[in-house]
């Protein structure tokens, strides 16, 4: 249950459309709802302004499945990263409007795209193809958090004219994630060109050496570049939902200064 839900349902009570005993029972399984082998925070978007995420990754397709149920039966939107082609089948007969982000492994249900903006204020940049699903994933996440992202792909500095040849785009975003592998230098490159806050991902992609991401995860940490903050390895949706809080932050400031916010 988010802000919104719980001052529509005091707004019933208050107008008689829905009796106290009512509304005590919808709000029965707040903060928490315990099923066994999983105890759901619905009280979380309260708290954070976004529902519990399902990470699905040693779970069932059954324990997903009951998990996304009961979070949608309260209203919230459901994200479920990690999952299995399996884990959505699952989900999806029982909430058949769930959709599947492949690329992403993601799940959604109940999220409602957020507005065309061009250009796009929170920008995915990736270095290689080898990278996307992991960018994928902070784009979805990011987007499930209402904001408008754009994408940019296979920029990585082993042709580093393919980044600069998108610079002007660069420049207008207000959050930039970037997502590499390797040796990570793009985070690097990327926060020595923009006045914004950078994301940067390290992901498990390269040879040995780069010890499954140790490597670009110890490059951006050790960036020379300011305004770069560094999630884990292979964590797009850490990053997506980092970029979301800053990006409501945003609005906010917009919105108390008269603006309208994208």
């Amino acid at each position: 249950m988010d802000p919104e839900a719980l001052r529509q349902l005091l707004e019933q009570v208050r107008d008689g459309g829905l009796s106290p005993e009512a509304a005590v029972e919808r709000l029965r399984h707040l903060p928490f709802e315990d099923v066994g082998f999983a105890k759901i925070d619905h009280h979380r978007a309260l708290r954070r302004g976004f529902p519990e995420v399902i990470f699905c990754q040693g779970k069932s397709p059954a324990q997903v499945a009951e998990i996304a149920e009961r979070l949608a039966a309260q209203g919230a939107v459901v994200l479920a990263t990690r999952a299995s082609a399996e884990a959505y089948e699952a989900v999806r007969e029982r909430l058949p409007e769930a959709q599947y982000h492949e690329l992403a492994r993601v799940i959604t249900v109940g999220v409602s795209p957020p507005p065309k903006v061009d250009p796009a204020p929170v920008l995915v940049v990736s270095a290689g193809t080898a990278d996307q699903h992991i960018a994928e994933e902070a784009a979805v996440c990011a987007e499930a958090s209402g904001c408008p992202v754009g994408r940019m792909y296979d920029v990585g500095v082993a042709g580093l004219h393919r980044l600069l040849g998108h610079r002007e785009a660069l420049m207008k975003a207000d959050v930039v994630i970037v997502v590499a592998g390797m040796e990570g230098a793009l985070a690097s490159v990327v926060g020595g060109l923009v006045d914004c806050p950078v994301v940067a991902v390290p992901t498990s992609i390269g040879y040995g050496a780069s010890f499954g991401g140790l490597a670009a995860l110890l490059s951006m940490l050790n960036s020379c570049a300011s305004g770069v903050v560094v999630v884990n390895i292979d964590n797009g949706f850490g990053a997506g939902r980092f970029a979301g809080i800053l990006y409501r932050r945003l609005q906010r400031g917009e919105a108390a200064n008269g603006e309208s916010p994208a």
